[in-house]
């Protein structure tokens, strides 16, 4: 008899080059096969996740708050997912699409400060509850979210106060960037040369550098986040 096919996981991307990274690699070793979808470019979302074991929406150098056709076609698709109680995860721009669907708001700070590097956060006592937290994350974003209503705050800092939340049962946020491979870190690193001079944005020696203190201790809490919510697919069969 042969084995039935692997759950997939929805994986939204959001420019042509831009890759799942170390939650994709993650994702397959766990179990789940991949379906990619890039909706700049013209993919479409499925208009239900039946045929999907959750979804995660990853970040990109545009604005959830962006007028762009996509943006808004996006950010109303994530009631898809919360409708029908899939997991979902939203990483930086992915995070500020679902605040904005939920009511909240997404903004820059006040005094134009950004995060770009490697930044100190504090889990909140919900988010201790749920696992162990790394003390330091990478981060590569200009704007922030607030926290949706009925939201969990699951960790905090002190520039952007708002980096991770849980909403619901299923439905999750995180600001940072947990997923980049050394190669990907290289490549925005290379990039992006020119918003290190950006208030608060530390320099691209920095990033590097910090990877090799501080990573290890990131890929291991993202391994035990992504089996939080997305948990372990019976072998050959559904999760």
């Amino acid at each position: 008899m042969p084995a039935r096919p692997r759950p997939k996981i929805l994986i939204v991307l959001h420019q042509e080059s831009s890759s799942p990274g170390r939650v994709g690699h993650m994702l397959i070793e766990g179990g789940f096969d991949l379906d990619v979808r890039r909706p700049p470019l013209g993919d479409a979302l499925p208009e239900t996740l039946d045929g999907h074991a959750g979804a995660v929406v990853f970040g990109g150098p545009m604005s959830a708050n962006d007028g762009e056709e996509f943006v808004k076609r996006e950010t109303d698709w994530l009631a898809v997912p919360l409708k029908e109680n899939r997991p979902l995860l939203g990483i930086c721009l992915g995070a500020q699409m679902l605040c904005n669907h939920l009511g909240g708001k997404v903004e820059g700070h006040g005094e134009g400060l950004v995060e770009i590097g490697w930044y100190p956060i504090r889990a909140t006592e919900a988010g201790r509850d749920l696992m162990h937290w790394p003390e330091m994350v990478y981060q590569f974003h200009r704007e922030g979210f607030s926290l949706p209503k009925d939201a969990t705050l699951l960790a905090t800092a002190d520039t952007y106060p708002n980096q991770a939340f849980r909403y619901g049962k299923n439905a999750w946020g995180v600001q940072f960037h947990a997923e980049l491979t050394r190669i990907m870190m290289h490549r925005w690193v290379v990039r992006a040369e020119q918003r290190f001079e950006l208030p608060g944005a530390q320099p691209g020696r920095d990033h590097l550098g910090g990877r090799l203190i501080w990573d290890m201790h990131l890929r291991r809490w993202l391994g035990e986040f992504l089996e939080t919510i997305f948990g372990k697919p019976a072998v050959g069969g559904r999760p």
